[in-house]
Order: C-alpha cells, then structure tokens, then sequence
C-alpha cells in the first residue's frame, strides 16, 4: 500500500508592511499580525521548508519527504531534473499596500550570483477591491537609456503600465519585467523555488525613522529585458470540470479547473499536482479517502498517485504540475 496521499501543509506566515488581514478575512488563515502579508502554501526554500499537516505524515518536513520518497512525491523527470529539491514556491498575497516595484533575474543570472533558480511566476487575482491595480511592464517602448533618465529624475512612475484588475485575472511574470502588486490586491502566486527580488522603486515610502528602503538598482539593470512583448495578460476560457489552461512555461503549467459534480483525474504528467483552491470547496478522493480543500487551502498529490476523483458542488482551484 502506498504511504504517501493528498498532503497538506502548515501556512508559512510572512509579516510584511504592506501586508494586511485578508489572508484571514477572505484565505480562513489564522493571523497573529495586522501586517500579514504572505502565506507560502508550500515552500522548500532554505530556512522556511513546509511542514505537512494532516495524516500519518503530520510533522514531517517537505524537505524530509522528499528525500525518503524523492519521485514518488516529484516524479521520475523531476527527480532527474532536480533532485530532492522541491521545484516550485506556492502562495497567497495580500497587498494592503502597494508592494515595491521590482523585477526577478533569469536563471543564468541567479545561478552564477545567488547560486539560485531565477523566478518566473504567474499571478491569479482571487479578490481586489475596487480601482485596484497591477504593475505590469512599461506603458511604451523602453531602452536603458530612458529607464535610467527616469530613474534619476524620480517619474518612473509616469513609464509604468498599470491595469485595473479584478477576480479572475490573470498573469503571467517572466523573468526580466519589471511589475508590482498594487494595494488591495489578493492573489495566488506560482513561481519558481527562489526568494531573488530585485527592488528598483518603492514609491519614496520612508520607514519610522526616515530611512527609504533598501533598492538594488546598481544590480538589476543587467536582469532588465527591455525589449519584451505586452504578451502579460492571460486569455482564457471560462470552462466547467475541465482543466483551462492558464500560463504552461518550461517551470510550470497552471491550469483553473471549476468544479460543480465529481470528475475523474488521472495524472498523467510524470509530476506531482497541486490544487490551490480559490472559490468554494472541494473534495479529492483517492481509493475511497477523501481529503476536504476550502477558500485558502492548497493540497499536494505525490506523483505516484495516478487516479483521484475531485467532488464539488462549487469550486474553483488552481490545478499547477511541472
């Protein structure tokens, strides 16, 4: 018999000072802080890897499950691919304030600086408030020279694109485009496993003692891509108990799948899946063991379970395999 099932870990809570109480409001976590800006669903970054939270396994780590159980809970490709590291960072933000305007290096940068993955991601909107926005890329064709004149003269702002949002949205971050969470945004976040951020602009924000923070603009000049398409924003299809596909790059594929009656799974990607659920609530079975997803949860199905049923009668998840 198989060891390993639907796991669930314990949020990873990140105080920031632009983090809020919808994580709570809206996710159902339980916040010790008014500033909680973030919840890493699952993470093996190093210094904040997952801690499963229901079954047999509660109280292991990600990091120790995956080096007793490595393609089990990867897959074959992944474990060849990355070893016993867990290849994506899973969480919900929420921007009670705007966060920085930052941009992440590619993997050849972050490799040969950080030692690290880079960190292309992808954003899905599960709540904004009204007139809410995202930063995303530059409002008109951009060079370095222009960059840095408005850099230096303090309007970087007016070369920004912004774009009013709303629950649903989607986009996808490449690595090399500058971009922002503006405030009242909650999201879910899929990205690559590295904490790499480049800030280049924190609205003149001073902290309690008059200090700015900390901006890396000598560095992430050379992470820029100036020259990219506004190929940013999702197009998708609103479909029913059929995988939509959302952003499928080489680190990721995301998928939105609405639930409203049972339908059969069967994993055929040679790769763990994860269920992010954003609306509603949901039911995964797997030989007649049912594990319960609401708002906020998010579950990790080990590679080496192939055939599952997902039961609903309203729910709307985000389905990521790599």
């Amino acid at each position: 018999m198989n060891v390993l099932y639907p796991l669930k870990f314990q949020p990873i809570l990140k105080d920031k000072i632009w983090g809020g109480q919808k994580l709570q409001q809206i996710l159902n976590k339980t916040l010790t802080s008014i500033n909680t800006g973030e919840s890493w669903e699952i993470s093996d970054v190093e210094g904040d890897t997952s801690v499963v939270a229901n079954g047999p396994l509660q109280g292991n780590s990600l990091k120790q499950l995956l080096e007793i159980h490595t393609s089990d809970v990867l897959g074959e490709k992944n474990f060849r691919q990355f070893g016993t590291k867990f290849p994506l960072l899973i969480k919900f933000i929420d921007a009670k304030e705007d966060l920085s305007v930052q941009l992440h290096p590619n993997d050849q940068l972050a490799k040969a600086r950080h030692n690290s993955f880079g960190k292309t991601e992808m954003w899905y909107v599960v709540q904004a408030d009204p007139e809410s926005n995202l930063i995303v890329g530059f409002n008109q064709e951009m060079t370095q020279e222009l960059y840095l004149k408005h850099l230096e003269d303090k309007t970087l702002k007016s070369i920004l694109n912004f774009d009013s949002v709303q629950t649903g949205d989607a986009y996808f971050i490449e690595v090399g485009r500058i971009h922002a969470i503006g405030a009242g945004v909650l999201l879910a976040e899929i990205q690559q496993t590295s904490d790499i951020t480049y800030r280049v602009y924190d609205w003149d924000r001073v902290d309690s003692e008059g200090n700015e923070r900390e901006l890396h603009n000598d560095i992430a000049l050379e992470a820029f891509d100036f020259d990219m398409p506004d190929n940013f924003r999702v197009d998708y299809t609103k479909d029913s108990n059929t995988p939509t596909k959302l952003v499928s790059c080489p680190y990721f594929t995301t998928n939105v799948l609405k639930v409203n009656k049972t339908i059969l799974k069967e994993n055929t990607h040679d790769s763990f899946m994860i269920y992010m659920c954003v609306e509603g609530k949901a039911r995964i079975e797997v030989d007649g063991n049912a594990t319960e997803i609401s708002m906020g949860e998010t579950v990790l199905i080990p590679a080496c379970i192939k055939q599952f049923s997902i039961s609903a009668n309203h729910a709307k998840l985000l389905e990521v395999y790599v």
